[in-house]
């Protein structure tokens, strides 16, 4: 479950999921694990970018490696997959809401609730 104590910790979260490159990430990633490479070939994007992008979005606890193996040379490949499926967002006067639908059908949803914003 994501959880945050304040705005100050929501507000990176909600500025990656609003950049266009970190949204085709997700979307990218919502249905089947990919590897950084794969990602970079479907969306266009540098590879150096992508895993930039991957390793932020990962921080920030939106992205999770889903499996690790070999390839035939003996270098690790990384796959990496979306924790959300979904997500709305609701600011109001005091407080911001986020409700995350997991990216897993076993799994129940999580709703984040900052508190009231200072």
């Amino acid at each position: 479950m994501l959880s945050f104590d304040s705005h100050v910790m929501a507000m990176p979260l909600l500025q990656e999921l609003v950049d266009g490159i970190s949204y085709r990430i997700i979307m990218t990633t919502i249905d089947t694990p990919k590897t950084a490479a794969q990602v970079s070939a479907e969306n266009g994007l540098p590879l150096s970018s992508t895993y930039k992008k991957i390793k932020k979005l990962q921080d920030v606890g939106i992205l999770f490696v889903e499996k690790i193996e070999l390839d035939g040379k003996g270098k690790k490949v990384v796959h990496y997959r979306s924790k959300i499926k979904s997500m709305e967002f609701n600011l109001s006067r005091d407080q911001i809401l986020l409700q995350f639908e997991k990216n897993d059908v076993h799994l129940s949803s999580a709703i984040v609730n900052t508190g009231a914003m200072k």
